[in-house]
């Protein structure tokens, strides 16, 4: 019964980690699930959103934090030279697992 209780009270006390690694970038609370898009920023309306590119970050219980999600990876990752969106996306599993992408459109 204490194993139990122990083991219980380590999990609670678990969840959400992972997402604490991206906790001034995620939009919302945390939960079960997580899955969330949000606009950043418009840079220029003149540009016309022809490429798409995604840079992402990942984390596990937030102990272990890889990537670069900065909008410069994303923009090289799609040949844009001229950014007009910068976007975010932000996915979480129990705190266990969290993933923190910027999607950038341009040209």
């Amino acid at each position: 019964m204490q194993k139990t209780a122990l083991l219980l009270v380590a999990a609670v006390s678990l969840t959400g980690c992972a997402g604490m690694a991206f906790q001034s970038r995620a939009n919302g609370p945390y939960g079960i699930y997580t899955d969330t898009k949000a606009n950043d920023q418009v840079t220029d309306i003149s540009v016309t959103p022809s490429k798409t590119g995604e840079a992402c970050s990942m984390s596990i219980l937030g102990w272990v934090t890889t990537g670069d999600s900065t909008a410069t990876a994303a923009a090289k990752a799609g040949g844009i030279k001229k950014i007009a969106s910068v976007d975010n996306n932000f996915m979480q599993i129990l705190g266990i697992y969290a993933k923190f992408c910027t999607v950038v459109t341009g040209e």
